[in-house]
């Protein structure tokens, strides 16, 4: 699904995430559905202007990256392009600011996580007919993008500057000086992730500022949008249940629970762990 479908149909936040979460792990419109999900927090707002700003970025991400030659000065191209023509840059006064995982906000601010930067990185180099995918970097949100068999790693955070391979801490995804202890070669590291992970990610930043902050409700609402992303994703079902039942909602848990067994595979941990789940909830409820 594209914007120009969502603006032309008018479909509301909530209705295009359900589609989004029925149409698998992509790759989709990410930088859309990253601005529908901070819609259902903004009611009051228009899209439009927002939807605009994605378009002028990706014409202006075309037209900056025609004459790139390889993935490491196409990166270039669009660090100048994000922090000189638009002022992007990475929120390091307040980091945890929950506007920073917000891409309405990261629009209006010009300021964002490494994720939510990321997300419009990734939205500007598909544009310019690059490919872009987020990175399996749990410390600190990467993207790498292809350019004519061509690859380099982006930090968004950063202004778009690129890294090298052994420069970056595979268990971390940060950098890291030469000879300190965990750089080398890791299982795992550096392997690109699906868009509905890197929404996943996003939505976790959310989810877990509120957990810190004890606000039950919230961390349950950005739950139940993470689970509606990826329905087929037991462990996203599981912790709402959780959530939800510490919470005393208790309904709303047992629903969870069955929706996780619905997803899950008979005898995996998943599965076994929602049937115990549930059944302890059953005779709480009865």
């Amino acid at each position: 699904m594209n914007r120009a479908e969502a603006v032309e149909t008018e479909i509301a936040p909530a209705d295009y995430l359900s589609r989004l979460g029925g149409a698998g792990e992509g790759p989709h419109d990410i930088a859309t559905a990253a601005l529908m999900l901070a819609a259902l927090d903004h009611p009051e707002k228009k899209l439009a202007p927002f939807l605009a700003h994605l378009a002028e970025l990706s014409e202006a991400a075309r037209a900056e990256a025609a004459f790139a030659h390889d993935a490491e000065t196409a990166a270039h191209a669009l660090g100048r392009l994000f922090t000189g023509r638009f002022g992007y840059d990475g929120d390091r006064m307040a980091y945890d600011d929950p506007d920073n995982a917000d891409l309405l906000m990261v629009i209006e601010r010009r300021r964002g996580l490494p994720v939510a930067l990321g997300i419009l990185y990734m939205h500007a180099a598909r544009a310019a007919r690059m490919e872009a995918q987020g990175l399996h970097a749990p410390g600190h949100f990467l993207l790498k993008i292809v350019v004519k068999g061509s690859e380099a790693f982006v930090d968004p955070f950063a202004g778009g500057a690129t890294l090298d391979r052994e420069h970056v801490a595979p268990h971390l995804g940060v950098p890291m000086l030469a000879g300190e202890p965990g750089v080398g070669e890791v299982p795992g590291a550096y392997e690109p992730v699906s868009d509905v992970d890197v929404l996943l990610r996003l939505q976790n930043n959310i989810r877990n500022r509120a957990l810190r902050n004890r606000d039950s409700a919230r961390a349950i609402e950005i739950g139940r949008r993470m689970a509606q992303l990826a329905p087929y994703r037991p462990p996203l079902w599981l912790e709402l249940a959780r959530l939800q039942e510490t919470a005393g909602a208790l309904s709303a848990a047992r629903s969870a629970y069955e929706h996780c067994l619905k997803a899950s595979r008979g005898g995996d941990m998943f599965h076994n762990e929602a049937t115990l789940a549930l059944d302890a909830l059953r005779r709480r409820i009865n």
